[in-house]
This record gives C-alpha cells, sequence and structure tokens, in this order.
C-alpha cells in the first residue's frame, strides 16, 4: 500500500474525520450507538441472521461496523462464522484504527485481531467466529468483480454531498445486483439523490427516524 492511499486525518476527541472529505468516520457523540441504530437495527439484525450470513459494505473506515455486527453475532450465538466483506479506497493505518476503536470498551475484545491483521498487511481475517475480507480501492472498479451477494449492505460512505462518487446510480445497482433475494440495505443518509439510486436498483426504500441529530435514514429490500 502506498502512502498516498492513506487517509489524512484529524481528531475531534477519539473520532477521526477525513480531511478529504471534510467528515467524521462515526457519530461524535457515539459511533457504537449510531451503528446499532443505522446498521445493525437498520437490517433488521439480529432478527436475519443465520449460519453462514453474509454482511457487505461500502466504506471499512476503522473497522467498527464489522466488530459491533460481529459482537452482535456473538451475543446471539449463531454456528459458525459471520461472513463480512468491505470495500474501501482509503485503508487507515492500524495505530489509526487503533486509537478510534479504543472509545469503546463493549467490543475491546474484538479489537487486536483485526488491528494486527492490518499492521501486518493483510486483508483478510478468518476465525471461527469472523470470516472477513477487505477489498482495497474504489468500489466503482471492484464491486462488479466481486463473485459475492450480502443478506445485508452497510453503505457507509461519507455523506453524499462530499463523496458523491460511492452513491452513484451505476455503483448501487453492482448493490442491488450482488444481494441476495430478499435482501437488505441500511445507511444513515436520507438524502434524495440515494433513495433514488437505490429504488432504481430495484430496491424498496423506507424512511426511519435517523440516529442523534439526524431525523431520517433509509432502509432498503430488494424487490
Amino acid at each position: 500500500m502506498t502512502r498516498d492511499q492513506r487517509p489524512e486525518l484529524d481528531w475531534q476527541g477519539g473520532a477521526p474525520v477525513a480531511l478529504r472529505f471534510d467528515d467524521p468516520y462515526f457519530s461524535l457523540s457515539d459511533g457504537l450507538a449510531e451503528t446499532r441504530h443505522v446498521f445493525l437495527d437498520g437490517n433488521g439484525l439480529p432478527g436475519r441472521f443465520r449460519p453462514g450470513f453474509h454482511v457487505a459494505e461500502l466504506g471499512f473506515g476503522t473497522g467498527l461496523n464489522c466488530l459491533a455486527a460481529l459482537r452482535l453475532w456473538n451475543v446471539v450465538g449463531v454456528a459458525g462464522p459471520l461472513r463480512f466483506t468491505s470495500f474501501e479506497a482509503y485503508p487507515m493505518a492500524a495505530s489509526d484504527m487503533a486509537r478510534a476503536l479504543a472509545e469503546f470498551p463493549e467490543i475491546s475484545d474484538l479489537i487486536e485481531p483485526l488491528v494486527e491483521a492490518v499492521r501486518a498487511g493483510h486483508r483478510s481475517l478468518k476465525s471461527d467466529r469472523l470470516d472477513l475480507r477487505i477489498v482495497e480501492g474504489d468500489a466503482r472498479e471492484t464491486l462488479h468483480l466481486w463473485d459475492g451477494r450480502a443478506d445485508a449492505w452497510f453503505l457507509d460512505g461519507f455523506s453524499p454531498a462530499k463523496n458523491p462518487e460511492m452513491w452513484e446510480t451505476k455503483l448501487l445497482a453492482e448493490v442491488a445486483r450482488h444481494t441476495a433475494p430478499g435482501g437488505t440495505a441500511a445507511t444513515y443518509s436520507a438524502a434524495g439523490s440515494v433513495r433514488r439510486g437505490l429504488e432504481a436498483a430495484g430496491f424498496e426504500v423506507s424512511r426511519a427516524p435517523g440516529f442523534g441529530r439526524k431525523r431520517h435514514m433509509s432502509r432498503a429490500v430488494l424487490k
């Protein structure tokens, strides 16, 4: 990985802010609560969990969403590993990831294996509880090459106003193409362009209460 692929960061307390997009990686008030509300509850989890369940994500970031999903997977006690595939254009350095995740003691026992894998340059992490793959590069160039299909999508790119590439209609169509029948997607964004893009891709989109100061978020089910 070349140095210029690393995200340039500022920090607000323990929360990293991407200077390229002028947007924090997670809520400044409570990133873990945000993940649970938007991505876990938004995809009907853990109620839909089953052995072999596959989560896919646009924007791995700090890895918080992955570890929050893994924590829930372990609490419920689903057999076998949670499958998790994430697409990330600007992979975070292990030291920055560790600093950000240290804000969440509830998942402290899950952090070290992930951080050490990233520190060692690995882009996959396999255990009896997690089968993780991080796909580096622009998702517009990598997602169509993926041969998997997800049961649930975490759409966690930076704000559509600041990172419009992550929300392009063509990319959302690829999300739909890589979604299992009846699969779902959730995002913190309720922007009209995002909702229309998901609908054009074949999702049935609904608006739900957002987290914190955000009035609304979007939930989607593949028709």
